[in-house]
């Protein structure tokens, strides 16, 4: 069979669109594919949510503050995450709950414990059991990590639904600097109001203690208040970031350039 010049140049420039096509299709299959395994996955497994956009962090008119190891930068949430070490995770094997003092001790010497501060701080219409000043009985919350409406109520199960969550959870911190504080400052960490949220049980839960990398809220509308919260306390307890975390941190930020840092003042 003869096959003229033009019909084998037509052939051939069809050939080289295809394989050009699949190209463009392979790199498109990849790009998908790198975007899925860093932030995508967690954003294609998760349903908009509306809730608030911040928590509360102090109130002075009966909590009293707790003294960090450094001042909180000033400024934007972004440049203080640029002033964070970057290092890898120390051994977690040696962590224990202990190294950061007894759970929920009055440290601001205020009368209360921490976690029933944390409780009058963040429900709305809160009741006190009967001769007490300190001790939650009741309250309501629009939980700031889910955005669903949860009425508290003091009882062995019931008090399960809002734990008080470490913002930078006490696993987290071991592993990125907190071995080097004294017990002093680690007790500190763990009882600070700028480390402190109540929130969702479940939520809490399933967070255990992964850094922005792991785990963020399902309320994209806290995520700023939330990443901010993370790197202030990071920054005036000296704690680092890993890589991931801190890509993880600016991707959160680059939805809110101008967020600030948080304070509890």
């Amino acid at each position: 069979m003869t096959v003229s010049w033009s019909a084998y140049r037509r052939a051939r420039r069809r050939s080289r669109q295809a394989w050009a096509l699949l190209v463009v299709l392979a790199l498109s299959v990849l790009a998908s594919g790198v975007w899925f395994f860093t932030a995508g996955q967690f954003a294609a497994a998760e349903p908009a949510v509306a809730g608030p956009s911040e928590a509360p962090v102090f109130d002075g008119t009966w909590m009293k503050p707790v003294v960090p190891v450094y001042p909180v930068p000033q400024g934007s949430a972004r440049a203080a995450l640029e002033g964070l070490a970057v290092t890898g995770r120390a051994p977690k094997d040696t962590y224990q709950r202990e190294a950061f003092g007894q759970a929920w001790q009055d440290v601001d010497r205020n009368g209360c414990d921490t976690r029933n501060d944390i409780l009058r701080r963040d429900l709305a219409s809160v009741g006190f059991t009967e001769g007490s000043k300190c001790l939650v009985a009741s309250g309501a919350i629009v939980e700031p990590y889910t955005g669903r409406a949860v009425e508290f109520r003091r009882g062995p199960e019931s008090s399960k639904e809002i734990q008080i969550d470490h913002v930078v959870a006490l696993g987290d911190a071991w592993q990125k600097g907190a071995q080097g504080l004294t017990p002093q400052q680690r007790q500190s960490l763990a009882n600070d109001p700028l480390n402190l949220i109540a929130a969702d049980g479940p939520a809490n839960q399933q967070k255990s203690a992964g850094d922005a990398a792991t785990w963020l809220p399902k309320n994209k509308n806290i995520r700023c208040h939330y990443v901010a919260r993370q790197i202030s306390v990071k920054a005036s307890y000296g704690l680092w970031v890993t890589q991931p975390e801190k890509d993880a941190m600016k991707r959160v930020l680059d939805s809110c350039p101008d967020q600030p840092t948080i304070t509890a003042r």
